[in-house]
């Protein structure tokens, strides 16, 4: 596992609990459901309508919620800054943690 010393991670489920831990505002994680579930809805209208140009809203909603929870309420800097991969993936197993019950919503 990395340490505040090594600062790189090797794996996602090294990275998920460090991930985690800066998101440890609830504000903050409600943020990032909120920008992830408009990712999807926007997704589902640019396929179901063709209009393929709402495409490029969706970083603007998955990020824009996300850094608005981290320089906010969470005051740190997000980790999409440093593993931009594995915060990504990070997003998506949080949502999915928040909706299985493992994390508080």
């Amino acid at each position: 596992m990395a340490t505040p010393t090594s600062d790189r991670y090797t794996s996602f489920a090294e990275f998920y609990p460090y991930y985690l831990q800066e998101h440890s505002n609830p504000i903050c994680r409600r943020l990032h459901y909120v920008g992830s579930l408009l990712v999807l809805g926007i997704l589902a209208y640019a396929l179901t309508t063709q209009q393929w140009l709402w495409l490029l809203a969706m970083p603007l909603a998955g990020y824009g919620f996300a850094w608005v929870g981290h320089f906010v309420f969470e005051n740190n800097r997000p980790a999409t800054f440093k593993y931009p991969l594995y915060s990504f993936l990070g997003d998506w197993v949080m949502l999915k943690d928040a909706f299985s019950g493992r994390i508080k919503f």
